[in-house]
């Protein structure tokens, strides 16, 4: 929806730039949208490109003649739907709140907006401006850490197949050749490698950061704690819906009005993100099993329970070794999984020299259709084992963090896929002539003299393939802490350079102990793949469901092609979930259940988070409150300066009143700072902080929003932390004074607007004054252009009356600015003190059982058991005061 509105305001040359004051009037028709971020086209009106002046667009009006939007300005406009904050008022400290002065009307600029359209800074991919040869290391580090799952598929894909429908005749080789090579182009190559892995947030892939891509064009957040000044940061990139293009506006507003399809899209969220987790688990279980497994081809006298014992060692050592990174471990395992690519090929081709080179029949489709022919409801089975050849599908799009899209496109097109095709098809080159080795066909079909090395290579690989998912789940984990959807846990970077690579430790020693008892527990190749299988699908599925959004909202593609993409892939993906899903009885259980359970942990969280929110919304202090007790806050204030750690970004919180009812005084200085995280993957370090006033300057009372993004590494220790804040602060002081010197001016220079009578002017963001007369921006004139220069091309050299006064205000201001910053720089080295209010929620007495079972057990559990948020900051014991309190919900 949009509205029209007719918009005045009196504008004024800064006397510090212009010796003669004068001022003039404009009037202008703007639209402004709701919907937040959007850009104004240029051929509105003619002056697309002063989009940014939102913050000018507003008349001026006196206190009296707006009190009461006044005062919902003051209880920080709670109700708004846009989540808009207004500016708040400038006042000196020597004026009283009760006298006239010069506020804003509708539509008011956001202070938090208008800092940060002056914010420099912009984003950039960790993986831009490569040279040659760092893309071809970045490209050899992809097969240790994106393609090992996919890579060792060959080592158990036919084995599953072929125990749920026996071979019978050579026809079924192929059959199932056919369906296996045209699932891995279907899926893998076309789905991921071709569509999905561009559906990135900024080089971030993965479920959640799908569903942060969709947040920033959409308000789909159950935590209402967007702002329109997220759109400003630099790596947001959000690109406007076209206006032709109603369906993405329609779509749009769908998502953002009903409660229903908000709750649905996140359910879907948190359920593909649940099998992330869960395929991080059997993931290694199945990897390492089926390499161990090949023991029972060379040897004998090896029994099942020796496969176990050895698996369950070599699992022990992989965990271990995932605290090493990413990009240690990718150098080192990259040149393994290289010689295993190759031992694919190679092992491909002398079966297909040796045996039967027939089986390149399988490139033509209809053999699928005479497999499920002849085999009926034994190929619908076969299907389950036939996805485990596309099982590292997700790992090319949840690993994208580490890695470019190019360096993962280039290694897949020129090495992977050739090779698993050559292995594959060397896998049923054998099985031709051998139909009763299917139960165990890559080890089976390896060269005698071969053997004992390919074993050596397959079991590196498989250590090395189940760091894939590992690694994937780590990054999914962070990226779902950062939205609000899974408990704090403590994070290690393990490069400096690549933020991107981190290490979980409780998570990556918790998925070692559920994939220990998957593995003693589930000892059947079979049973391991079949929860393989319905773990992937589930991602698969969720994935395909979030980028057909993505095409509908953000990408505008044809809605042929976006149905088409959704029939086929989902239509796919549920035909291979129902041949999985039949067989969940035989013991893949197991995993299911796991899955259900992280996906109530995030739940949980996420529904406590949100309660918890919104209590501290309403239960917020009133201006009114404020106002009475005046600027010492009715206590002592003590030199120094407080940081008071809340969630709102809007608002007094309640825990301040308790601190100043539980402590004998407050701090000279309070600064209330919110920890948001905001979905873009990076926040740059000049766009962290921002600010604005609380109550009047004599309170010296400031929010203080620090935005990080969820691929962002808070490391820095509390000085530097301090360091920057404070120093954001002073920039934030210093813009305000500069704003309203101007708005002073304004009002001094109202009686001579007879010298402009009649020209319109409007000041653009940097500064320049552009005539609004025919044709528009015809002309304009620097703000820092001397005045003399003015004069010798205009008649109108008088001197005004308000010289004088002008030059006398612009001092005053320039003491009180100078007065608050000497202010902050004696509070600051009086000491800083964070002052941390714990918020506990717990369950009315009059609520259903669930709801107290879900707060007071589950929630307060998972809270009392997260890391807290200031241990990211390392700050000493003696500069911590902390206060707790309990809301009812």
């Amino acid at each position: 929806m949009y509205r029209e509105s007719l918009l005045y305001r009196r504008f004024s040359f800064d006397p510090t730039l212009c010796r003669n004051s004068f001022s003039f009037d404009f009037v202008k028709m703007t639209e402004e949208s709701s919907l937040d971020g959007e850009e104004i086209d240029s051929s509105r009106g003619g002056f697309g490109d002063l989009a940014s002046m939102d913050s000018i667009e507003s008349r001026w009006v006196t206190q009296d003649d707006d009190d009461s939007e006044n005062d919902v300005h003051d209880d920080d406009d709670d109700d708004d739907e846009d989540d808009e904050f207004y500016g708040t008022g400038l006042e000196s400290e020597d004026e009283e709140i009760a006298e006239h002065r010069l506020i804003r009307a509708r539509p008011r600029a956001d202070s938090f907006d208008v800092e940060a359209l002056e914010v420099p800074g912009a984003s950039r991919n960790d993986y831009e401006d490569l040279t040659v040869g760092r893309r071809v290391l970045l490209a050899f580090q992809t097969l240790g850490v994106v393609f090992g799952d996919v890579g060792i598929s060959p080592l158990y894909t036919f084995s599953v197949m072929f125990s749920k429908s026996p071979v019978q005749e050579k026809e079924d080789v192929i059959g199932a050749l056919s369906l296996v090579l045209y699932t891995l182009l279907l899926i893998t190559f076309i789905k991921y490698v071709l569509v999905v892995l561009w559906a990135n947030d900024n080089g971030e892939g993965g479920t959640f950061a799908l569903y942060s891509l969709i947040s920033r064009h959409a308000k789909i957040s159950l935590i209402p704690n967007q702002l329109r000044s997220d759109a400003r940061i630099s790596s947001f990139r959000l690109k406007v819906p076209c206006p032709e293009l109603e369906r993405s506006l329609k779509l749009k507003e769908k998502l953002e009005t009903s409660l229903v399809l908000k709750r649905l899209l996140l359910v879907i969220v948190l359920a593909g993100t649940s099998m992330v987790i869960a395929d991080g688990v059997v993931t290694p279980a199945m990897s390492v099993m089926s390499a161990v497994g090949g023991l029972k081809v060379g040897v004998d006298a090896v029994k099942q329970d020796q496969v176990v014992m050895i698996s369950v060692a070599f699992l022990v050592i992989l965990f271990s070794l995932q605290k090493y990174g990413t990009s240690k471990v990718g150098l080192v395992v990259g040149p393994a999984l290289l010689i295993w690519f190759c031992c694919l090929a190679g092992i491909g081709i002398h079966n297909l020299v040796k045996y039967d080179s027939s089986v390149y029949r399988a490139f033509n489709p209809v053999h699928i259709y005479y497999f499920f022919k002849r085999n009926s409801i034994n190929a619908w089975y076969a299907l389950g084992g036939c996805i485990l050849c596309a099982t590292g599908s997700e790992a090319l799009f949840a690993d994208l963090c580490y890695f470019s899209v190019r360096s993962v496109q280039l290694t897949f097109v020129c090495l992977v896929l050739p090779c698993l095709t050559l292995g594959y098809m060397g896998q049923a080159a054998y099985l031709m002539e051998n139909h009763a080795d299917a139960s165990r066909a890559f080890f089976s079909s390896v060269p005698g003299a071969a053997f004992w090395p390919v074993l050596f290579i397959a079991n590196v690989a498989a250590l090395i393939a189940s760091r894939t998912m590992t690694t994937a789940t780590f990054s999914c984990i962070k990226q779902s802490t950062a939205l609000g959807c899974f408990p704090r846990l403590k994070i290690i970077h393990t490069s400096r350079k690549f933020m991107g690579q981190i290490y979980i430790p409780v998570l990556n020693w918790f998925l070692l102990a559920v994939c220990l008892v998957v593995v003693c527990s589930i000892s059947s190749i079979s049973e391991i793949g079949n929860a393989y299988g319905m773990v992937e699908l589930g991602v698969m599925m969720t994935t395909t469901i979030l980028v057909t959004l993505i095409m509908l909202l953000i990408w505008q593609i044809n809605i042929v092609l976006v149905f088409a993409f959704l029939i086929v892939f989902l239509g796919v993906e549920l035909i291979f979930f129902s041949s999985v899903i039949a067989s969940v009885g035989d013991g893949s259980w197991i995993i299911l259940v796991f899955a259900v359970i992280m996906f109530g942990i995030m739940y949980v969280w996420n529904y406590g988070s949100k309660l918890k929110y919104e209590t501290e919304v309403q239960e917020k202090l009133s201006m009114d409150l404020m106002r009475e007790l005046g600027c010492n806050l009715g206590t002592i204030r003590a030199p120094g300066i407080g940081l008071l750690y809340n969630e709102l970004v809007k608002g007094v919180p309640a825990i301040f009143g308790h601190f100043l009812t539980t402590l004998p005084a407050i701090h000279s200085m309070v600064i209330f700072v919110c920890i948001k995280y905001v979905p873009v993957p990076v926040v740059p370090q000049s766009e962290r902080f921002l600010f604005r006033r609380v109550c009047t300057k004599s309170y010296h009372l400031f929010r203080c929003i620090a935005r990080y993004g969820y691929k962002d590494a808070r490391k820095e220790n509390h000085q530097a932390f301090e360091q920057l804040l404070i120093e954001s602060l002073e920039k934030f002081i210093r813009r305000e004074a500069q704003e309203r010197s101007l708005e002073s001016d304004g009002h001094h220079d109202s009686d001579s607007e007879e010298d402009f009578a009649g020209t319109r002017v409007v000041i653009g963001p940097n500064g320049s004054m552009y005539s609004m007369g025919d044709p528009l921006l015809s002309e304009y004139i620097e703000l820092n252009k001397p005045i003399m220069e003015m004069n010798t091309s205009s008649d109108h050299t008088n001197h005004h009356p308000f010289d004088a006064s002008s030059d006398s205000s612009v001092s005053e201001a320039e003491q009180s600015l100078e007065r608050e910053l000497s202010f902050i720089h004696q509070a600051k080295a009086s000491g800083v003190v964070y002052l941390l209010g714990h918020g506990d929620i717990r369950a009315r007495k009059d609520s259903w059982f669930i709801k107290k079972l879900v707060i007071n057990y589950f929630y307060a559990f998972l809270r009392k058991n997260c890391r807290r948020g200031i241990a990211n900051l390392s700050v000493p014991q003696s500069h911590l005061m902390q206060v707790g309190m309990t809301y009812m919900v």
